[in-house]
């Protein structure tokens, strides 16, 4: 989300066995000595290094070592920081030990200059941490977001409730043990994108150099091997799980891995969008991919011709006259006759649920803003974006466009709070830093072009179309698999045009069963969906027993 962007956990984690909760301790990370080799001046905290065991006050560490840009702002310091403390969790029956680490990744270019510093949420099950246990690395999109809502929402070990599809009560918020954490399966690590969350630019590098497809990969790329290295990890079963813009990077960095030797095992794109070339304006397609997300939003909230029995089967059917009937009315253009024209607004109303006059007068061409609007207008009610079951109330009920997106609003500040006190009372991280659920502003400034892994000169500037990435990397590793997993209701990145994505990238046939689709009834977000949730975690069990099986 915001991606697409904390509690009461500990209500339940305070009332847990005192064995379950467990000691903190914090330690400067590996990078000190690396930076007195450098010949970097140490900060003031790093003069003295702390005895074994002995607290470290994080918040001190950052005021002493930074210099303030102004006032208000403070910048992260050049030494990487790590505050572990050990918990439990019951999944599926069986109570796993773990320990939690709350810290930062030291990113330094060719040259060895420090760069930025990239913030983190480790959990590793067990006490003898496992070299060669699976390792699943986690992020949201945006582009511009924070990993707080995989981390809040999903597979970690603690989760925060919200009343989806209704606004979530107000604090305080429920944030517990999570039954359904992939922490049975693989150590997790929620990571912050550079301007998001903790994470900063350091020295003189700007955020800016971090604002693009390929200089974000190239961070992230950075930022995962600095981990393997730092926790010996480079020869455990690799994962990445990016939601979103997430999916993007991912794409990316699953062939950037490969090629720097950090081979995955899995990739798991949650709501994705891969092609960002389809997204410009005067191409129909990405008018073609949002009718089956209409048709299941229609069927939600009763407004479809015919309520159906089986929704798989009738959005079979209606991806079907998507890419044939209505795309080729659409290709036809101003040589669609009227009695053409008419009958495809016919049969998209009875689709979508929306008048066929109005259908006729947005020339078959309703884009999300006014779907989200017209559907439930005569309720005066508006749709969610990120999760189409959201109603929502404008004070403008004959606008064009909702006036805020209640999927978003309904649930963000459950899942910021939560996260602000389990970081500080169960974790004991604590800075002078602003956690950043989202920073837009990147997202405005970003560069979306890319250079695909083969590329002609004048593919060189094109938009995005990370799906050609996964695809090199796919055939280059025969063994790497691919699981996408799907939001009916997810109006953001639209399941049918991630099946167009996945669909197009000219994969040998041989290699097709490595890709995997799944779908759930929510929306981008899948995990607010308990039962969703539930679910998804079973699919995944069965991926990773399969992607990095037990030898």
């Amino acid at each position: 989300m915001r991606h697409l962007l904390v509690s009461a956990a500990a209500l339940a984690l305070l009332a847990a066995p005192a064995s379950g909760r467990a000691q903190s301790s914090a330690q400067p990370g590996p990078d000190a000595s690396m930076a007195a080799q450098a010949g970097e001046k140490p900060d003031k905290a790093s003069a003295g290094q702390p005895k074994p065991g002995a607290a470290l006050d994080l918040r001190a560490l950052t005021a002493q070592s930074d210099k303030l840009k102004d006032s208000d702002i403070a910048t992260a310091p050049i030494r990487e920081i790590r505050r572990t403390s050990h918990h439990t969790v019951t999944i599926g029956g069986k109570q796993i030990a773990y320990t939690a680490t709350a810290g930062t990744l030291t990113i330094r270019d060719d040259d060895g200059k420090p760069t930025a510093s990239m913030f983190y949420v480790a959990y590793t099950a067990g006490a003898d941490h496992d070299p060669h246990r699976p390792v699943t690395f986690f992020y949201n999109g945006g582009p511009g977001s924070s990993s707080v809502w995989l981390h809040m929402g999903s597979l970690a070990p603690v989760r925060v409730r919200t009343d989806s599809p209704q606004a979530t009560h107000n604090a305080p918020f429920d944030l517990g043990p999570n039954p359904d954490s992939l922490l049975d399966k693989s150590d997790l690590v929620f990571v912050d994108a550079i301007g998001a969350g903790f994470s900063r630019p350091l020295g003189d590098t700007k955020l800016a150099a971090f604002w693009g497809t390929d200089p974000d990969i190239d961070a992230f790329a950075r930022g995962i091997e600095r981990y393997l290295t730092v926790n010996d990890r480079w020869n455990a079963p690799k994962f990445i799980f990016g939601e979103s813009y997430g999916t993007t990077r991912s794409a990316g960095l699953a062939y950037r891995l490969q090629k720097d030797g950090a081979q995955l095992n899995g990739v798991i794109l949650l709501s994705s969008i891969l092609n960002y070339g389809r997204r410009d304006p005067g191409f129909d397609q990405e008018l073609i991919n949002y009718i089956p997300s209409y048709a299941a939003t229609a069927a939600y909230h009763h407004r479809s011709a015919t309520q159906p029995n089986d929704l798989a089967a009738y959005l079979k059917a209606v991806r079907d006259w998507a890419r044939g009937p209505y795309a080729l009315a659409l290709a036809k253009g101003q040589d669609l006759s009227p009695a053409e024209r008419q009958q495809i607004a016919d049969q998209m109303a009875g689709y979508t649920g929306l008048p066929a006059k109005f259908i006729l007068d947005s020339d078959l061409r309703v884009d999300l803003r006014r779907f989200l609007k017209e559907e439930l207008r005569d309720q005066r009610r508006t749709l969610g974006r990120y999760d189409s079951r959201f109603t929502g109330m404008d004070v403008d009920a004959a606008g064009e466009s909702p006036e805020y997106d209640p999927s978003d609003t309904g649930i963000s500040g459950a899942f910021v709070s939560s996260f602000h006190d389990y970081l500080s009372r169960e974790l004991g991280y604590q800075t002078d830093l602003s956690y950043r659920p989202t920073f837009y502003s990147s997202g405005v400034q970003w560069n979306f072009t890319h250079k695909p892994p083969v590329a002609t000169p004048f593919q060189s500037g094109n938009p995005a179309d990370v799906a050609q990435d996964l695809s090199a990397a796919m055939r280059e590793n025969p063994h790497l698999l691919v699981y996408s997993l799907n939001g009916l209701y997810d109006m953001a990145t639209p399941f049918f045009g991630t099946e167009y994505d996945l669909g197009h990238m000219q994969i040998d046939p041989s290699l097709r069963a490595n890709l995997r689709f799944a779908y759930y009834p929510s929306g981008h977000m899948v995990y607010l969906n308990p039962d969703a949730l539930k679910a998804m975690k079973a699919d995944l069990a069965r991926f990773y027993d399969e992607a990095a099986p037990q030898r």
